[in-house]
């Protein structure tokens, strides 16, 4: 009786994972976001607004984005829930969160300003009462500026429509993004100063960028190749 042959069964090869984790703004720089990445030829497939899906990856399985609360993504960085993420400067600033800021991706460009009603005779910061209302998303980098200002003022928290506080008499003044100053200027509203300047960053894991050097470094070099960015990552 001739003997079955046993095929030995081998072993079945892994697929890679994606390279890099990236986290990804809901919002205003989402867009711009992706069409950075596909500028340097990564082939995003994006998921439409209507499958509320909140992560994906590329075509070629490079890269696994996550899309988070524009506030959340640095304390994923942060946290190493991801290799690297992109936020805006501003909210950088008013996190404080311990990221390694790596570029500047010279989109979603905007200023957190100091408005008051255009009815106000007020036309700078120190011209303020002190004492007044501030109303604001932005509480760390306002109490930062009214601190350097030695203006002492109540600052009012708010998480959204904050172009609103002066008309209902929430607050005396606000600060608040804007990016050509139209809808304040609709509302009501008068810039008075510019606290900062703010755009989209790439931002990295500490830990991570010392692990995944290679891939990160990779990544930046093509966008500064492209010229989208301005170089702040030293070899």
């Amino acid at each position: 009786m001739a003997k079955k042959k046993i095929r030995k069964k081998g072993k079945v090869a892994k697929k890679p994972g994606p390279e890099l984790s990236i986290a990804l703004s809901k919002g205003a720089l989402f867009n711009g976001a992706l069409a950075l990445f596909q500028q340097i030829g990564i082939r995003v497939n994006a998921p439409s607004t209507e499958d509320r899906e909140l992560s994906f990856t590329d075509r070629d399985r490079r890269f696994r984005f996550l899309i988070v609360r524009p506030a959340d993504v640095p304390v994923y960085v942060e946290q190493g829930a991801v290799d690297i993420g992109i936020a805006g400067k501003d909210v950088l600033e008013e996190g404080g969160n311990r990221v390694a800021e790596m570029l500047d991706l010279q989109f979603g460009g905007c200023q957190l300003v100091l408005a008051v009603p255009q009815v106000s005779r007020i036309s700078s910061a120190q011209e303020l009462p002190s004492g007044s209302r501030v109303a604001t998303k932005f509480t760390r980098l306002t109490e930062k500026y009214f601190s350097r200002l030695e203006k002492p003022v109540e600052i009012v928290k708010l998480y959204g429509s904050v172009e609103l506080a002066p008309s209902t008499h929430l607050a005396d003044a606000i600060t608040d993004l804007t990016a050509s100053g139209k809808t304040l200027r609709k509302l009501g509203l008068k810039v008075v100063d510019v606290i900062m300047e703010s755009s989209a960053r790439l931002i990295a894991n500490p830990v991570r960028l010392k692990v995944k050097y290679k891939e990160i470094w990779e990544l930046c070099s093509e966008l500064s190749a492209k010229g989208i960015s301005k170089k702040k990552f030293k070899k």
